[in-house]
């Protein structure tokens, strides 16, 4: 059921007791499900807000699921959830940057439902060719990606760090939008700006990395600049083809001979993305970092993640386990649904910007 929250506890008192008993809604040892039918705007359009968001500004993006609009039960617990909390962990994924035009893996028009196949960790470090195909792809990719602006969840999020109602936030992404957003993230899987040599550890801006392949490859570099005006999959655009969501398709005998990748500047290593690929560990001490920030507060706040991921997933199991109220904003089903205190199916920029404009959380955007 779209645009509903879910309701479980065994425990009559909990936090989520007083809300339904203001609610006037009956409280059972099972789930429940509240759906009204009054529906609030978008966000951005009530009087106390200082976004100006148009109404149509998530459902023009072909990458996000379809869900009805939050309601006013949604709002009402979410913001109980906050009240109720002193110490408030947040942890964030994909479906929080595929409202910005991001593509992401798991959800109906991620990248899975086309048959694409990430690569993993093993055939990166194995493989020179599968290096070329990733680095050649990625080089094509990265004005797109770096376009990508913050959106309403990344902004209300930062507004709510910022006057001290969230303590601490963890993202599953690699874009940077929250850090410029105003946040300060820890990144659970790295990040895409930043390039890291397998072998010494030394660090280059992914920025200057792109003027390195540039230099290395210039036919290559004029061939993305002019993708749009040569024919699609001719040989002087290098057979490249955009497709409909801003991917690159590239024939695979262009990247496979012709595409050349710098060696670390200190030791001629091989360099990778500073991220953490599938099949990879995340570095002990960010694991632990991660680990130590949800077993220690009173609210986990998941948005936009399924948390398919085990490196996600055990994070909310251990503050469940510590005793924390734990809640989700997601489109569809989450790995954690069976345990979680709150289940609210919506997008969530449609649905944490409203968070500003009620009550004590009542604060002006950054």
């Amino acid at each position: 059921m779209l645009g509903a929250s879910i309701f479980k506890s065994k425990d009559p008192t909990t936090w989520l007791q007083g809300v339904l008993l203001r609610s006037v809604l009956p409280f059972q040892d099972s789930v429940k499900f509240v759906q009204t039918s009054c529906r609030i705007s978008v966000p951005g359009t009530s009087s106390g807000s200082e976004q100006k968001v148009p109404s149509n500004f998530l459902r023009d993006k072909k990458l996000v699921p379809e869900s009805d609009p939050p309601n006013i039960e949604d709002i009402k617990f979410l913001y109980q959830f906050f009240d109720s909390s002193s110490k408030v962990v947040v942890l964030t994924g994909a479906g929080i940057s595929t409202e910005c035009g991001i593509p992401d893996y798991r959800s109906p028009n991620g990248a899975y439902s086309s048959g694409y196949k990430p690569i993993t960790h093993q055939e990166f470090v194995r493989s020179s060719k599968a290096r070329r195909r990733y680095w050649a792809r990625s080089y094509a990719g990265w004005k797109r990606f770096i376009a990508a602006q913050p959106g309403a969840s990344h902004s209300a999020l930062a507004s709510l760090e910022k006057a001290g109602r969230i303590n601490y936030i963890i993202t599953q992404n690699v874009d940077r939008l929250h850090h410029r957003a105003g946040s300060s993230p820890l990144e659970l899987h790295g990040t895409v700006y930043s390039v890291v040599c397998l072998d010494c550890g030394y660090l280059i801006n992914r920025n200057l990395f792109q003027d390195e392949l540039k230099a290395l490859n210039p036919k290559w570099a004029a061939a993305i600049e002019n993708l749009k005006h040569d024919s699609p999959g001719s040989d002087k655009s290098f057979g490249m083809k955009q497709r409909p969501d801003g991917d690159i398709e590239i024939d695979e005998k262009f990247w496979e001979e012709n595409f050349c990748i710098p060696t670390c500047q200190k030791c001629k290593g091989v360099l990778k993305p500073d991220v953490v690929f599938f099949g990879d560990n995340i570095p002990k001490d960010r694991a632990a970092d991660a680990m130590a920030a949800v077993r220690g507060c009173d609210a986990l706040l998941v948005v936009g993640s399924s948390l398919m991921t085990m490196s996600a997933f055990r994070l909310v199991r251990a503050a469940h386990e510590a005793g924390a109220a734990t809640a989700i904003v997601n489109v569809g089903n989450t790995r954690a649904d069976d345990f979680v205190s709150l289940k609210i199916n919506a997008r969530c920029g449609e649905i944490l910007p409203r968070l500003l404009d009620i009550g004590c959380l009542s604060i002006p955007v950054i």
